[in-house]
């Protein structure tokens, strides 16, 4: 999507490590993807610091009945014709939580709240 390409391209133009770089894009993609298959509009919102980058996915959806069962891989409330076109396979929010350093998600009947966090230099300690 769009807005994970605008996030790589502003990791790259400030230097970032390729990994860290990939884990970004990652995250990015699989949030916005799941606004356009999962939501009725949403935003997806990049706020980087010297230190991290954070996404936060906010949509007007129908919410996530159930959160546990939304993070185990392979779960999915995706239609037939969203699986027919190579989405919907489960893999998304695992995967998000899988590349941040900090992840958290809400949930409601207006709506949900992802937010991932990922330290662009994990390996340097702050003075």
């Amino acid at each position: 999507g769009y807005a994970s390409t605008e996030i790589k391209k502003r990791l790259k133009s400030a230097q970032i490590a390729p990994h860290i770089i990939r884990r970004a894009a990652i995250a990015s993609y699989e949030l916005e993807m799941n606004l356009v298959v999962h939501s009725e509009g949403g935003e997806l919102i990049a706020e980087y610091s010297p230190q991290t980058l954070q996404i936060t996915a906010k949509d007007s959806g129908p919410g996530i009945p159930d959160i546990e069962s939304a993070m185990t891989a392979g779960w999915s409330t995706a239609s037939e014709w969203i699986r027919s076109l190579g989405f919907g396979a489960g893999m998304g929010l695992p995967n998000v939580k899988s590349v941040s350093d900090d992840f958290t998600i809400e949930s409601g009947r207006n709506g949900t709240t992802v937010v991932c966090t990922i330290e662009l230099h994990p390996n340097h300690e702050e003075e």
